[in-house]
């Protein structure tokens, strides 16, 4: 591997409230809405700061040094009856706070504000969120009721549902380490797109170009199966207990103009490659726009739609730039969330 990826020993454990009226929550009653603010103190952005002078008045500002003091934080916003929650970090900053938040909202969330702040803001780029962004112009949007839904994934083990989290982005096999090469672009000075088409093309490269020792072109140990039990096709080119590179999300557009899912419909989409075959990977400027054809899936790169699935893996997953450890894994579709966008 390349970058530091922070590697969890196991998955949060998530005591999820029990389950309100599906959705988000009731639009503000308050005249002047109650905003709980969580700012990731070590986001790209942030630079450690606590306070910003352009921070609206009234506003209950929280920076967390650690994740764990999420549970507090969130349980705290809950206990207030806060209108809405923003959240200024990155990917990672919002798969922690709707992790650790599920204990005190369960399906139903403030409507939530988001501030791109991280070295990597899939989210908000799906959003259409500019850079520079601030809290101010979400409460201006606010008022003009622009807001979009997304759902995020629930990643739990099968054996422990309340061992889970709650992330857009999920990825395994080669993607592991296609995230330790997004790090080191972060190294130098690329962010956001840029590291995207970077680690997009050298990924390209490395797994073209390399032995067969090489890593990048070696299969993970990997079970794929849908919620009625199917496995979910292989089209051979490895050995059939393994996937060379399987993405999942939820989100619609992606940064660099990559368009992986286009057409596929679902509530979940996942592309997968079985094998690293140089005459597949030769036709990766066709999938990154979305426009694989049948070829393209008789030689083992195909795209679903699907409302849940199965997994099992012998090795680490990446869920928004982190990874988690190997096991038995179900994913489903979160709660409908409700995004402020301009």
């Amino acid at each position: 591997m390349h970058g530091a990826i922070h590697l969890f020993d196991s998955l949060p454990q998530v005591d999820a409230a029990e389950q309100m009226a599906s959705g988000p929550s009731m639009a503000p009653a308050r005249s002047e809405p109650l905003v709980g603010l969580i700012r990731n103190p070590h986001s790209h952005g942030n630079e450690g700061s606590r306070a910003r002078q352009d921070d609206p008045h009234g506003v209950i500002v929280a920076a967390p040094e650690k994740r764990s003091e999420l549970f507090d934080i969130l349980a705290d916003f809950a206990a207030k009856g806060v209108d809405y929650i923003a959240i200024d970090g990155g990917d990672g900053t919002v798969r922690d706070v709707l992790t650790c938040g599920a204990s005190a909202f369960g399906e139903s969330w403030p409507t939530l504000i988001l501030l791109p702040s991280g070295k990597t803001n899939a989210l908000a780029h799906d959003l259409g969120i500019p850079e520079g962004w601030t809290l101010a112009d979400a409460l201006a949007s606010s008022k003009r009721d622009s807001a979009v839904i997304r759902r995020p994934l629930v990643v739990s083990q099968r054996d422990k549902a309340n061992a889970q989290v709650r992330g857009f982005v999920l990825g395994a096999g080669a993607y592991t380490y296609a995230i330790s090469l997004g790090q080191d672009a972060h190294n130098f000075g690329a962010f956001n797109a840029a590291a995207v088409g970077v680690t997009a093309v050298w990924s390209g490269l490395q797994a073209f170009f390399g032995g067969k020792d090489n890593p990048w072109r070696r299969g993970t140990r990997m079970r794929l199966r849908q919620k009625d039990g199917w496995e979910i096709e292989h089209a051979g080119g490895g050995a059939f207990s393994e996937r060379y590179f399987m993405f999942a999300s939820t989100l619609r557009r992606f940064p660099a103009g990559l368009r992986p899912f286009r057409d596929i419909e679902g509530e979940i989409r996942m592309a997968v490659f079985d094998n690293s075959r140089r005459r597949l990977l030769l036709r990766l400027p066709a999938i990154f726009r979305g426009k694989a054809g049948d070829g393209t899936r008789r030689r083992g790169f195909h795209t679903h739609g699907m409302d849940a699935f199965d997994f099992d893996i012998a090795d680490r997953f990446i869920l928004d730039g982190e990874a988690f450890p190997p096991g038995h894994y179900s994913v489903t579709a979160g709660p409908r969330l409700r995004f402020i966008v301009p």
